[in-house]
């Protein structure tokens, strides 16, 4: 049985639980619990501070753990990570308060600095040349400069809302971080089989999420033009319809090819276009 560390609370818990829902695993989760058995698969959840996660995968307490790349690379566990999950993306930015200039980092020079992240900013600072002084703070990193406690301030940034409420302005990215998936670096035999199972289903669920099913309707003549606008996973599946002259042609494709090839699509004469979300796609 693998026993999977998840982030007990928070956006990153709840896209957790998400992916394995759609993975088709199921357990139980909820406020106050520590733990969970999966009634159809066989792993154990355990559902623990994300700042722990690192530690816990690193020591074989859990063999497999989410947590943000910022988590993962500012306590600098070694761990390995397995994949990288697409969701609960943000990035890491330097902010100021909003009336002050930036010229570039070179600002920052002598300057105090609040953040949660030291080894990801300082590593950062290092790299441009320039000395700070970096204040650790755990929590509400944001209003460090209204009390005179650092000039700038170094945090998790999604939407940006938290900072302009906080009278702050973004100026720099400094790393940008996703949920990862990570692994204990000596699983045997056995647990890896049972980590490559669910690596299979974790890939089918995203292959499906930025893909969709395109059917349309389309003179015969425009075929060559159209299929080729429409690759599909092998090639495109084309059927006879009862109108002569006509065909339908049944394609799978990343949504963003298909916006980008819609209006030559249209052009050659293809009609009756239904775009398909895909719950699962195997390959």
């Amino acid at each position: 049985m693998l026993r999977i560390a998840l982030q007990k609370s928070g956006r990153l818990s709840e896209d957790s639980y998400q992916l394995f829902k759609e993975c088709g695993i199921r357990f139980d989760y909820g406020t106050g619990k520590l733990k969970s058995v999966s009634s159809n698969f066989p792993a154990e959840f355990l559902f623990l501070r994300d700042d722990d996660i690192p530690g816990y995968v690193e020591d074989g307490v859990a063999d497999l753990g989410i947590v943000g790349e910022n988590v993962a690379v500012e306590t600098g566990r070694p761990v390995q990570t397995v994949h990288k999950l697409g969701f609960s993306k943000c990035r890491l930015s330097i902010a100021i308060p909003r009336g002050t200039n930036w010229g570039g980092i070179q600002d920052l020079q002598g300057k105090n600095i609040a953040t949660s992240y030291p080894n990801l900013l300082g590593n950062y600072l290092a790299e441009q040349g320039v000395q700070a002084d970096i204040h650790e703070i755990s929590g509400s990193v944001e209003i460090a400069p209204s009390i005179g406690l650092a000039e700038a301030v170094c945090d998790i940034v999604s939407s940006g809302s938290t900072l302009l409420s906080n009278g702050l302005k973004e100026v720099e990215t400094i790393f940008r971080s996703e949920a990862i998936l990570i692994a204990n670096s000596a699983l045997d035999a056995e647990k890896q089989a049972l980590v490559d199972k669910l690596l299979f289903r974790i890939k089918s669920v995203q292959a499906a999420k930025n893909s969709k099913y395109i059917v349309l309707n389309a003179p015969n003549q425009a075929l060559p033009q159209i299929t080729a606008l429409l690759p599909g996973m092998r090639s495109p599946t084309v059927t006879p319809l009862a109108t002569e002259g006509w065909s339908s042609v049944h394609s799978v494709l990343n949504e963003n090819d298909f916006w980008e090839n819609i209006e030559a699509i249209r052009a050659a004469g293809a009609e009756g276009i239904l775009v398909i979300p895909i719950e699962k796609m195997i390959y």
